[in-house]
């Protein structure tokens, strides 16, 4: 079992940047995958971002790619979501996820955070 706890959400100008973080404890040697996924209102969960664990190897949903950057500290179980040139759609609440998956498919995940919610205003 791995758990995640989400953290540095909040409020954020259009154009302003946020990071966030995730910690793991647990077995997070179960694991192979760590990912970030959003949900806004009324909307599906969706991929964000995607690392391996154990290897190289950094994966973008393409309509993020260029503003949004994901990265691991495997000696502190943490990662982090570093978002820039936000924009008002990327308001959602963010979850951390953790599998033997990978990829954008939110089933590919056993362990999930509670989430960390960011709001981007004008």
């Amino acid at each position: 079992t791995v758990q995640l706890v989400e953290s540095g959400g909040g409020s954020v100008q259009a154009g302003g940047s946020l990071r966030l973080s995730c910690t793991a404890s647990g077995d997070t040697h179960s694991s192979n995958c760590m990912a970030w996924f959003r949900q806004a209102p009324g909307k599906e969960r969706e991929g964000v971002a995607y690392t391996y664990i154990h290897g190289s190897g950094t994966y973008y949903a393409d309509s993020l790619k260029g503003r949004f950057t994901i990265s691991q500290d495997n000696a502190k179980n943490s990662l982090y979501l570093q978002m820039n040139r936000t924009k008002l759609e990327d308001t959602a609440m963010y979850y951390c996820a953790a599998g033997l998956g990978c990829g954008f498919n939110a089933l590919t995940y056993e362990f999930w955070g509670q989430g960390t919610q960011v709001t981007v205003s004008s």
